[in-house]
C-alpha cells in the first residue's frame, strides 16, 4: 500500500488561514459512509445528526503555548516546541537549526517587553528579582536556562530545566501554529486555538475538529439526550509530521499520553448494550478508543496507526476536519469513511469551496 495512493490537489486559496470570526459558524459535510451520499449542512447543526442515547467523545486535553524562543551561549537563536506531556516526567522538544548534547540554552522571561526596557509587568530589569526569573546573567536580565540532555533524532531531543517547560511555555510561549499557516501567531489563536473544555495541560497541537464546538451547542446535545463523555490525548506534533516512507505499514507513529475515565468506558458499553452509536470528535478520539479497544488499556501511551484496511470496534461516527494529503489522519479517516467514499465527499467539498485544515470546515461521517 504507497503513500502517494492517498493523496489529492488541495489548492493554497482553500486553506483557512485564520479561525472563523464565529466559533461554530464552519459549514459540515455530512458523508453516509454506507451510500456514499454527501450532504451539506453546518457545523451548529450538529445535534440534528445524533439521537438520544447515542455518546459523544471530546479530548479535554489543554493546548501549551509551547513555541519558544531560544538562544545559545554565543547568541545564535534557536526555535524550541515543546512537545506533548508524556506522564513519565521526561520533558521533550522538537528544534529547528542544530543542537548537540550539552548544550545550553536560554530563554527570556517576558518576552513582551517595552522599548524601554521593561518586563510584562512593567518593571525595569534591574527591578527583576533573578530568583523569580531563574539564571541571570551580566546585564541583569532574567532567564530560564534548558539543558540538552540527549538528541533523540528526527529534530527532536531531552531537556532538562529547573523550571518545568510547561510552566515556561504559559509565561512566555507562543501558540503553536501548523507551519502550512505560514503566519505568526495572534492574541485571537491564544484563545481559538483551544476548544472550550479544555482541561489538562500536555498538548503541542490542538485536536482540532473540537475547535468549532460551543458550549451552547454541548447543552443541545445533552438537552436532546445525547451523552457526552471526555478522555484525555496530548496531541502530539508527530501526529501532523509528513510520511517519510513510500509504503504505508512501514510508517512508524509517533506515541501519544493518553487516559480514558471510567465513566466514558462505562457509557460507551451502555450505548453498544442498547444498540445506540459511539461518535468520536477528531481522529485523536478515535485512535484513543480504538487503541483501548485493541489493547484493553485506560492509560499510557498510544502509537496505534490507523489506516484503510483497519476494522474500528467502538467508534460508529466520525467528526474530523479536512485533511492535508498524504497524512496519517487522512487515512484515518479514509480507513473509516472507506477511500473511494472519501475522495467523493473531498472533491464535492472543493467543488462547493469548503474550507480545508485546522481552522476549516468539518465533516461528519457515520
Amino acid at each position: 500500500m504507497l503513500v502517494s495512493d492517498y493523496s489529492y490537489e488541495l489548492p493554497d486559496e482553500r486553506i483557512a488561514k485564520f479561525p472563523p470570526e464565529e466559533r461554530g459558524s464552519t459549514r459540515l459535510l455530512v458523508l453516509d459512509k454506507k451510500t456514499g451520499e454527501v450532504r451539506d449542512s453546518f457545523y451548529r447543526n450538529l445535534d440534528e445528526f445524533l439521537e438520544p442515547g447515542d455518546v459523544i467523545v471530546l479530548n479535554d486535553t489543554k493546548v501549551m503555548k509551547s513555541r519558544l524562543r531560544a538562544e545559545l551561549p554565543d547568541g545564535r537563536e534557536r526555535e524550541l516546541v515543546v512537545l506533548e506531556n508524556h506522564g513519565d516526567g521526561s520533558e521533550r522538544v522538537m528544534y529547528r537549526g542544530k543542537l548537540h548534547e550539552g548544550d545550553e540554552l536560554r530563554v527570556r522571561k517576558g518576552n513582551s517587553r517595552s522599548a524601554e526596557g521593561t518586563d510584562i509587568e512593567g518593571r525595569s530589569l534591574e527591578e527583576v528579582d533573578t530568583k523569580e526569573t531563574g539564571l541571570a546573567d551580566n546585564d541583569g536580565a532574567g532567564f530560564y536556562k534548558i539543558r540538552v540532555s540527549k538528541i533523540l533524532g528526527g529534530g527532536i531531543a531531552e531537556v532538562e530545566s529547573e523550571t518545568e517547560l510547561s510552566k515556561i511555555a504559559e509565561e512566555v510561549g507562543e501558540v503553536p501554529l501548523p507551519p502550512y499557516l505560514k503566519r505568526e501567531a495572534t492574541e485571537a489563536d491564544t484563545k481559538r486555538y483551544q476548544t472550550v473544555w479544555a482541561k489538562n495541560m500536555g498538548s503541542a497541537a490542538a485536536p482540532t475538529a473540537s475547535l468549532n464546538m460551543t458550549e451552547e451547542l454541548i447543552e443541545r446535545l445533552k438537552r436532546k439526550g445525547v451523552i457526552v463523555k471526555y478522555l484525555t490525548l496530548h496531541v502530539g506534533l508527530g501526529t501532523f509530521l509528513p510520511i517519510r516512507t513510500d509504503k504505508v505499514e512501514e510508517h512508524k507513529m509517533h506515541s501519544e499520553w493518553f487516559s480514558v475515565p471510567e465513566d466514558t468506558i462505562e457509557a460507551i458499553q451502555n450505548a453498544k448494550a442498547e444498540g445506540k452509536r459511539v461518535f468520536s470528535v477528531g481522529t485523536t478520539v478515535a485512535r484513543t478508543l480504538e487503541f483501548y479497544a485493541k489493547t484493553g488499556l485506560r492509560e499510557g501511551e498510544d502509537d496505534i496507526f490507523i489506516y484503510p484496511g483497519f476494522e474500528f470496534r467502538i467508534v460508529d461516527g466520525l467528526l474530523t476536519n479536512f485533511h492535508a494529503p498524504k497524512s496519517t489522519v487522512l487515512m484515518l479517516a479514509g480507513a473509516f469513511a472507506g477511500w473511494k467514499n472519501l475522495e467523493r465527499a473531498y472533491q464535492h467539498a472543493l467543488d462547493e469551496k469548503y474550507m480545508f485544515l485546522s481552522y476549516g470546515d468539518s465533516m461528519l461521517i457515520f
